[in-house]
């Protein structure tokens, strides 16, 4: 192999760690010094030791190639004249991939080849030095190569550094900007989105549905609005907490999103309220058979963390009146429709007609007059003989609640008390009553008692015990005077402390009746878990008695266990002389109804003590019988 071939073969390149060779900061360089005469080498490496350079010796050009490959030096004292490979081929195989500035090379020479020292620099030299050495000579031009590759190293230090830096604050920022990025689309997505099902949001809804209500008008294709409304899932809350809930909305959303159409818009409207917007055109699935799977599928029985959970859902189904109503408007009516289909029980659809918006205005307006009803006294207490069948005396009255409307006039319980207790007017009303009762009661005499009737409402939103008890004080009423009817439902849907504030009542002394009996699911249940001081037989059964024998086994069976179990029994509705013969052959002992006397007027009450013949007739009553 030829010189030029062997050098060739050699590949040079800086190292990269202190492991090949690199001078400490202390030290003033790093000098690879090639000569193939060990004399030379001694002499000349020797003083340079003493001015504190790291010498690396070598004896020829391959020898120096190879260091060069693996170690790092500041500056190669490179003899000109040598066996085997020429210093001038070694410049030029450093020159292949070695800069001046990253490492200099000073070539050795005689003084008299004045062309061996032109060829060096040409092969890429960066000076020269002459034999005999004179060593201040070559120190100086030593230190300038050293300095100027230590300055050139300094400055690509910099150069390293501040790109490094530079490349770091470009990354940085490219990841602020990734993140601001991702924050607005986040933002624009949960401003369109409700964050936990990720469905439509309200408003996103609403944009598709003026969009399809534009088409609509412009001849497109009709469409529907399904309003949906959980049936139940308040219990699911109240049981196992509002993580559970929010899982099973989410679970939920999933259902509702498999069984809608892709042209279907879906949105969670709030709460547990769900809205869908279904196109009816032609070769679309009729919306009332979409609702019948809805309403199948979201029945289902629901796994939610380790809990099954089971719901129902209320469907209100509203297409757009005419061409150009507005969609908030055929939402509302869907809405409507909603609120019919879960008063008719739940688990059902219903459709939009302009009969429920009516009903639905008149119930937004007894909502609102409602509301300022007690503060402008509209209200009036009327009270309901109770009578003792031994003896045909007053036992008590039942406390009536009247609404005199200034403009409706008299407003039936029966369409106001469910309004209240949604509202929850009904905790400000119910207190109302009781104290009016307890004073009222106070001015009859025969200890008669005074009945009123409880609304799981104000259970659950007030506390009771404690207005009773205030109620008993103002007025100065005897416990045992007062009677709290409360139905079958108070029990049923009852929370603990409900049972324990009812139990606290008995303890002071208040009697405690259960209205509408036999009317619910479990009303033996609840005369086993509950002391009841007496029980009302519902007039369902009193109208049924003479014509009906198994209601007459009924009611004969009722008063039978309550007088095991030494609970009083009053029959409700009571309005002719049959059916008074079938309750005292059935050995109830209390009668209330039309028969001895309808509800009447507190200053009506004075002179009714008084006892009752055998035909429901009292001298001195004021109401005829």
């Amino acid at each position: 192999m030829s010189p030029s071939q062997k050098a060739s073969a050699i590949s040079i390149s800086l190292p990269d760690s202190q492991e090949g060779g690199r001078a400490s900061p202390a030290s003033p360089g790093r000098i690879l010094l090639v000569d193939d005469v060990l004399d030379n080498r001694i002499v000349l490496g020797r003083r340079l030791q003493r001015r504190g350079y790291e010498i690396v010796e070598a004896d020829c050009g391959e020898a120096a190639l190879g260091l060069l490959a693996r170690e790092s030096f500041d500056l190669v004292l490179l003899d000109v004249m040598m066996p085997g490979i020429s210093g001038l081929a070694v410049v030029s195989e450093i020159r292949k991939t070695l800069t001046s500035q990253q490492l200099p090379v000073i070539m050795v020479t005689a003084k008299s080849l004045t062309d061996d020292v032109v060829e060096a620099l040409q092969c890429g030299a960066d000076d020269y030095i002459t034999k005999p050495v004179d060593f201040e000579v070559a120190h100086a031009r030593i230190v300038v190569q050293v300095n100027r590759k230590r300055a050139a190293d300094t400055l690509e230090q910099c150069v390293r550094d501040r790109t490094a830096a530079l490349s770091e604050a470009t990354t940085q920022m490219t990841r602020e900007v990734e993140q601001k990025r991702q924050s607005t689309l986040r933002a624009e997505f949960l401003s369109r989105h409700d964050s936990l099902t990720k469905l439509m949001n309200r408003a996103a809804f609403l944009e598709a549905a003026t969009a399809a209500s534009d088409a609509h008008a412009a001849g497109g294709a009709p469409y529907d609005i399904l309003f949906l409304d959980l049936d139940r899932f308040k219990i699911i809350n109240d049981t196992f907490g509002h993580a559970v809930g929010d899982l099973a909305l989410k679970g939920l959303a999933e259902r509702l999103e498999a069984i809608i159409s892709p042209k279907d818009a879906l949105a969670r409207f709030g709460g547990d309220e769900f809205l869908v917007l279904h196109p009816c055109g032609p070769g679309d699935e009729p919306t009332a058979t979409l609702a019948e799977r809805i309403i199948r599928k979201l029945t289902e029985p629901l796994v939610v963390d380790s809990h099954e959970v089971a719901v129902g859902v209320s469907v209100g189904i509203a297409a757009p009146a005419g061409m150009h109503e507005p969609a908030e408007t055929t939402i509302g009516h869907a809405d409507i429709a909603m609120y019919r289909a879960k008063k008719d029980g739940g688990d059902r659809f219903r459709v939009f007609d302009p009969e429920l918006a009516e009903a639905s205005r008149r119930r937004s307006e007894l909502e609102r007059d409602l509301r300022v009803a007690l503060k402008s006294g509209q209200f009036n207490i009327v009270y309901q003989p109770v009578v003792e069948l031994r003896d045909h005396t007053i036992s008590g009255f039942e406390a009536l609640l009247r609404w005199n409307h200034p403009k409706r006039g008299a407003v039936s319980p029966a369409e106001f008390i469910p309004i209240a207790e949604e509202t929850g007017v009904i905790v400000q009303i119910g207190e109302w009553v009781l104290r009016q009762a307890c004073a009222t009661a106070m001015t009859w005499p025969n200890d008669a008692k005074v009945a009123v009737n409880l609304s799981a409402i104000q259970f659950e939103r007030s506390s009771v015990v404690a207005i009773v008890m205030s109620a008993l004080a103002a007025s100065g009423l005897a416990p045992q005077r007062l009677e709290l009817e409360i139905t079958e439902s108070l029990i049923l849907l009852s929370a603990p402390h409900t049972l324990e504030a009812l139990r606290q009542l008995r303890k002071l002394g208040v009697r405690i009746v259960m209205d509408d009996f036999g009317t619910g699911y479990s009303s033996l249940s609840y005369l086993r878990d509950f002391e009841f001081d007496k029980i009302k037989v519902d007039q369902s059964f009193i109208r049924s008695l003479p014509t009906d024998e198994g209601t007459r086994a009924i009611v004969a069976s009722i008063a039978k266990l309550a007088h095991t179990l030494g609970v009083a029994t009053t029959a409700e509705g009571v309005e002719t002389e049959e059916q008074l013969q079938h309750v005292r052959t059935n050995g109830i002992g209390l009668v209330q109804g039309f028969f001895f006397g309808k509800p009447i007027s507190a200053t009506e009450i004075d002179g009714v003590f008084e006892a009752l013949d055998g035909n429901g007739n009292a001298a001195g009553f004021p109401v005829s019988f």
